[in-house]
């Protein structure tokens, strides 16, 4: 059976961070109008968060509260000789005043749109000292006869007063709070807010309990959706190789196109990784990577690359010399040995390696095959999960662009590559970097998956 959504007006004084606090609980950036101006929101918004299809909670920004001293004082005058209004009589007669509409119109807004919701959410910015207006304000509120919630943002400041806000609002009789920093969100900020509601408003109990889940499971769906991409990035850059004639200058302008290739291939991994966290394009920038020498293509004599070329390295002939090639090959030469090995390697190699046999004649006829350094798909790994861990600490609110730089980590930068990487570097047709691909092969999936579940499991 469906339920009537909870209802919520998020309240408090003028640029305290609402209509951030919304942006973050709803994941997204587009919604109201975040500036450091104050007075910036001049009408109610509303917006609605459900679960398959059914609206759980509506979630009401409205205008600061900029004159509650006056207003406090002006509520206290409305009382005629001999009655004792309690607070929402005394805001009906508010409403119908003159300066309802106009001295006090905004603050009637406010006060209207709390006393039809469930419930408040009184935004404070623990930065702030606690003044006589923040006093009042939650004096005219409570009027409301509505339940509040205290939500602490910018608690993440090293500036912040937490404890004379804690204080103060105890002495209120408010002693539910909730610290969430809309800027930095604490990993299970969201789940403690909704709790605190539950516990103010035990018959949306359920609904909260299922948003809660909901948003749980969406993390943990997004944890693995990031992973795949950073997984699918990486296998790009181990199986891109790139043929270029042996002069100098050739090698070098084709190391050029390789940097360019495989930077927009990193940036279209953040906006991807933005996308899918909500945030926009411009939100994260990643410095350039560094300078790429390109390497010898000595993965023609990887184990993976030799079993699909049927050569054990156990012995025989063509063993032997695709051993020694990989060693010239590291040492920046090409010299295969005897013309008997040589003419073992390529007539077996073409006809049962198909185009393994042509690159390795290639090899021989002195062309050169760029591929990506393994000290890059090192440095990329870690600019990702670096980007990754910012995202999912960083709420919709954050105006700074993260800056995805060379990181700390020390994962990744020592040991072997993953075998899915090394597994890849047998297989250009899996890179899109190459003119021909396959991205769509499942064994290329396979390794995708493979190294996507190594990556969750370094972020447990």
């Amino acid at each position: 059976m469906m339920t009537q959504p909870l209802i919520l007006a998020v309240v408090g004084h003028t640029n305290v961070g609402k209509t951030s606090l919304l942006r973050t609980l709803t994941r997204d950036v587009g919604f109201g109008e975040v500036s450091h101006r104050a007075s910036t929101t001049r009408h109610v918004e509303g917006v609605r968060l459900s679960v398959d299809g059914e609206a759980l909670i509506e979630l009401y920004d409205t205008p600061g509260l900029e004159d509650a001293i006056a207003l406090r004082d002006y509520l206290e005058q409305l009382d005629r000789p001999g009655e004792r209004l309690d607070g929402p009589a005394r805001l009906e007669r508010f409403f119908e005043t003159v300066e309802a509409r106009n001295r006090f119109e905004q603050e009637a807004k406010v006060l209207r749109q709390l006393r039809v919701s469930d419930a408040g959410l009184y935004v404070i910015d623990a930065r702030e000292p606690v003044l006589a207006k923040y006093k009042d304000e939650l004096a005219v509120l409570a009027s409301c006869g509505r339940p509040l919630l205290p939500v602490l943002n910018f608690v993440a400041s090293p500036s912040h007063r937490e404890e004379e806000w804690r204080a103060a609002l105890a002495r209120l009789g408010l002693h539910a709070l909730v610290r969430f920093d809309s800027v930095a969100p604490p990993e299970d900020g969201e789940r403690r807010l909704y709790e605190s509601l539950a516990l103010l408003i035990e018959p949306a109990r359920p609904r909260l309990e299922r948003l809660i889940a909901d948003h749980e499971a969406q993390a943990v769906a997004r944890q693995h959706s990031a992973a795949l991409l950073i997984a699918d990035l990486l296998i790009d850059g181990a199986a891109c190789r790139h043929v270029v004639p042996p002069e100098d200058e050739a090698v070098k302008a084709a190391t050029q196109r390789l940097r360019d290739a495989l930077r927009q291939r990193e940036q279209r991994c953040v906006e991807e990784l933005l996308k899918l966290y909500g945030f926009r394009p411009g939100d994260a920038r990643a410095a350039d990577l560094p300078l790429l020498d390109g390497r010898w293509g000595d993965d023609l004599f990887n184990p993976e690359t030799l079993r699909l070329l049927g050569i054990r390295l156990g012995g025989g002939v063509a063993a032997g010399a695709a051993a020694g090639a990989g060693i010239d090959l590291l040492a920046g030469g090409l010299m295969l040995g005897a013309a008997t090995a040589l003419g073992a390697l390529a007539g077996g190699l073409l006809q049962t390696g198909g185009h393994y046999g042509q690159r390795l004649l290639s090899k021989l006829r002195g062309q050169r095959e760029l591929t990506v350094d393994d000290a890059v798909l090192r440095l990329l790994a870690l600019r990702q999960r670096q980007l990754l861990k910012a995202l999912n600490a960083r709420g919709h609110a954050a105006i700074k662009t993260i800056e995805v730089d060379t990181p700390q980590d020390q994962r990744w930068r020592e040991g072997k590559l993953p075998p899915a990487l090394n597994h890849a570097r047998a297989h250009p047709e899996w890179s899109s970097l190459n003119g021909s691909h396959k991205l769509r092969d499942s064994a290329r999936r396979e390794h995708v998956e493979a190294l996507a579940e190594r990556l969750l499991e370094e972020t447990e």
